[in-house]
């Protein structure tokens, strides 16, 4: 088993406190949420009153205070409850507000970002289009200016929380400037000819809620514009860094506890009349997985130690990302080969994880577009 990275005291204890919150208030009930694709709304509060949610957020908004390695010690601890999508679902507010928090007004983000901080409402980002995936200047959902409103038009689709969200991010489209022309709007649940079309059903990240939305002449108050027109696309792209990183933290800890839940199957499991991880083939398998986690995990530190002293490497943070999305695929595969037939049942956390790791090469900018961002940004191609 690794020991975990060394972080200062204060991001160490919080880390631990989101680990035995997890083991307590989640593991318990994973595979019941799993199977039923939902948590309950009271674990917002629960995460909430432990300052869960508020992690990485500034305090004049109830937030815990703005370290970044904050929010990624409540992903490796929470991680520990065995479900990425209650991990995925509880944190959806943390994609959903920093737009709110860079591009709003003091009034906007008084109204609301605390709520969310306090595990009262829920909140979602909404980019994504049924024909616009990391093309994010093909967004085609226009916001058209009516008077003292705007008229939103349009859909969107794979939007984590996006079932039960209360107020929902959404950028769209104000001019047919392909950057330039885009904008935020804060969505409330409650808005006439807003709606979910359905609820998606997916391989993995099972217990968080993801939807398809549809906004048919949705009239939102001006007032609900967040930022100026057409400063959208390049906040967005800023903020894609905190989620890749975010997603890369997700990567090295899955693989980490796959890694853990199979050497203790190894230890325990007998075969041929010895433990399992007595054989040679396991042991060196055990081995490389082991190298590979530390690799990813490493890699994942010093880019977010990095991103804490105010030095944001664009190139890093897409490499980290990626490495651990690869790491994580491929560690989760050798866990459940370790566990054998045990490794392909549902009531295993190895065979949810290995769903869940299938999604990070996928989510937050594929490992093509990554690999197209290191390019141009490191080498300049």
């Amino acid at each position: 088993m690794l020991k975990p990275h060394p972080v200062d005291a204060d991001a160490a204890l919080f880390r631990s406190t989101c680990r035995r919150f997890a083991e307590a208030e989640i593991a318990p009930h994973a595979v019941a949420w799993e199977e039923a694709e939902s948590f309950p709304r009271s674990l917002y509060g629960q995460a909430a009153a432990l300052g869960i949610l508020g992690a990485g957020f500034p305090e004049h908004v109830g937030g815990a205070g703005e370290d970044v390695l904050l929010p990624l010690m409540a992903i490796e601890g929470l991680l520990h409850g065995g479900s990425t999508g209650v991990v995925m679902g509880l944190n959806s507010h943390g994609i959903a507000l920093p737009h709110i928090l860079k591009l709003g007004t003091p009034e906007q983000q008084a109204r609301f970002v605390p709520p969310v901080l306090r595990g009262e409402r829920i909140a979602a980002l909404a980019i994504t289009e049924p024909g616009t995936g990391s093309d994010v200047a093909g967004i085609r959902t226009r916001a058209r200016r009516d008077g003292d409103h705007y008229v939103l038009d349009g859909a969107k689709l794979f939007i984590t929380s996006g079932v039960r969200a209360d107020q929902v991010t959404v950028l769209a489209r104000t001019s047919d400037d392909p950057h330039r022309g885009l904008t935020f709007f804060v969505v409330e649940r409650d808005m006439p000819g807003f709606q979910v079309s359905r609820a998606l059903h997916k391989t993995g990240w099972r217990a968080s809620d993801t939807a398809e939305l549809a906004f048919d002449g949705v009239r939102v108050p001006t007032s609900h514009r967040i930022g100026a027109e057409g400063s959208g696309f390049f906040a967005l792209m800023q903020g894609f860094q905190g989620e890749r990183l975010a997603l890369a933290f997700t990567g090295h800890a899955t693989a980490e506890i796959a890694l853990n839940d199979a050497l203790a199957w190894a230890r325990e499991r007998h075969a041929f009349g010895r433990p399992v991880a007595k054989f040679q083939v396991t042991r060196h398998k055990l081995a490389d997985m082991a190298t590979r986690v530390r690799a990813a995990r490493a890699l994942s530190y010093e880019v977010a130690l990095a991103a804490r002293a105010g030095q944001v490497d664009v190139a890093a943070v897409s490499m980290a990302k990626n490495f651990a999305a690869e790491v994580a695929v491929s560690v989760c595969h050798d866990a459940v080969q370790i566990l054998g037939g045990m490794g392909y049942m549902r009531e295993t956390r190895v065979e949810r994880l290995s769903r869940d790791a299938r999604l990070l090469p996928i989510g937050g900018g594929t490992t093509e577009v990554m690999n197209e961002i290191i390019a141009r940004t490191q080498f300049g191609l």
